[in-house]
């Protein structure tokens, strides 16, 4: 499955993309256990993808108690090496409204409980993320979006909370005074995670609804949430489609080759444990000797 190098993650409301042709479903061992679901992998625009719900098909997998390093694993061992992540998001902004899109710069995670690397021994890595979403990748999705008429916003500070409440309003305030654009419950460590594997990794922000801080707009509701997904649905499969066959030239990007300068320790395999090099390899192997 080598020829693989395109992965979509679908949110809440994208569990599947009926345009795929040459359709197979694969079900992925990896080391840190199961991914969310079996991978959908199939032809579209031209180009061979691997589909994920993030969410599992039916939505029964919780913000917090999603697998992510499984399902960066695996896609990873597929091949893939862009990742276009489709996520539900809440405004924290006037001209960020309900049913439009947002190709976010910048991450704030303010999660408390998630496990947010992979190299938590053995192996000490210290990668950059001062850009946590591949720019390149994110110019080329936002072309996509717009091709599609839909309005689209280049750019904002994605905040990722815990869950899986919804905000309080005072902290709906204080992260609009911290700058942040849009708010959600995805996303880290995905991307983190992501640049950690050398996949490039853009994300496509469906705001559903203005949080709890706009005092016009009633409170967030998931029918609410669920209403705006489904009628931005048909938007998110196009801009994918947009976006997949713009990669078809395979561009090369920073994200490709974030580890050559982040690996600190000694870049030999023999001080490796084996139960550790289980893990890792895919990713660091070709960096060790």
């Amino acid at each position: 499955m080598s020829d693989v190098k395109i992965g979509i993650i679908g949110g809440s409301g994208l569990y599947k993309m009926d345009e795929m042709t040459e359709v197979e479903e694969v079900a992925i061992a990896t080391p840190f256990g199961d991914p969310s679901d079996k991978f959908i992998i199939g032809t579209l625009s031209g180009q061979r993808v691997a589909f994920l719900p993030r969410h599992g098909r039916g939505h029964f997998i919780s913000p917090t108690a999603l697998n992510n390093h499984a399902n960066i694993w695996a896609m990873k061992s597929l091949g893939v090496k862009y990742i276009i992540g489709s996520n539900a998001c809440g405004s924290l902004r006037e001209d960020y409204a309900p049913r439009h899109i947002v190709i976010p710069d910048q991450l704030f995670d303010y999660t408390r409980s998630r496990d947010l690397t992979f190299y938590k021994r053995d192996v000490v890595v210290h990668p950059s993320v001062a850009e946590p979403f591949e720019p390149g990748l994110c110019d080329l999705l936002y072309q996509a979006v717009a091709e599609t008429g839909a309005t689209v916003h280049n750019g904002g500070t994605f905040i990722i909370i815990e869950g899986p409440r919804f905000s309080t309003k005072g902290e709906s305030n204080v992260y609009r005074k911290w700058g942040c654009d849009i708010i959600g419950m995805t996303t880290v460590p995905e991307a983190f995670l992501a640049r950690e594997a050398e996949i490039a990794y853009a994300s496509m922000a469906h705001v559903t609804d203005y949080d709890v801080w706009h005092e016009i707009e009633e409170a967030v509701t998931v029918d609410a949430i669920i209403a705006n997904l489904i009628a931005n649905i048909e938007v998110a499969r196009q801009a994918i489609r947009n976006v997949v066959a713009k990669l078809a030239s395979s561009p090369d990007f920073p994200s490709h080759h974030a580890l050559e300068t982040a690996i600190i320790s000694r870049r030999e395999r023999s001080y490796v444990p084996d139960s550790t090099w289980e893990k890792l390899e895919l990713f660091i192997g070709k960096y060790y000797k």
